[in-house]
């Protein structure tokens, strides 16, 4: 018998924008050079590899979101603890609208993510550079 999925990704996508302060890449651009604010890059690391990145973004896959917000979590980072805001990207602005309400959900904030995502920010001239992962031994 075939799933029956009763709210699709639009749906969770909408509810997200809807309870959390979308930033336009300008915006993002301007307030990324406070010192009370942390870029937060929930791409995969091979995304990042591929397309570059925002200088000084924390990286954090999505995947590992919950983990790292949570100072309980064996796999906490402090600067999930540090008084900042936190604005999340991913490469278009859908994942980081998902990861920003499970961010504020989880007692984060203030949060806030970027519409349109690291290609908005690369198009409207914010700061870019390459990333290479660590070589192994």
């Amino acid at each position: 018998m075939p799933q029956n999925i009763t709210r699709g990704i639009q749906a969770l996508i909408d509810e997200a924008n809807s309870e959390i302060e979308t930033l336009t890449a300008r915006d993002a651009i301007e307030i990324s050079k406070n010192g009370d604010v942390v870029i937060v890059d929930i791409r995969d690391p091979r995304e990042i590899e591929r397309d570059g990145r925002i200088p000084g973004a924390f990286s954090c896959t999505r995947g590992m979101l919950e983990f790292w917000i949570d100072p309980q979590s064996p796999y906490a980072k402090p600067i999930f603890q540090e008084d900042k805001k936190f604005v999340f990207h991913c490469a278009g602005g859908l994942r980081s609208a998902l990861a920003a309400k499970t961010a504020k959900d989880m007692g984060l904030k203030p949060v806030a993510h970027i519409a349109g995502g690291y290609a908005a920010w690369r198009d409207a001239g914010g700061p870019t550079e390459q990333w290479e992962p660590k070589k192994k031994g």
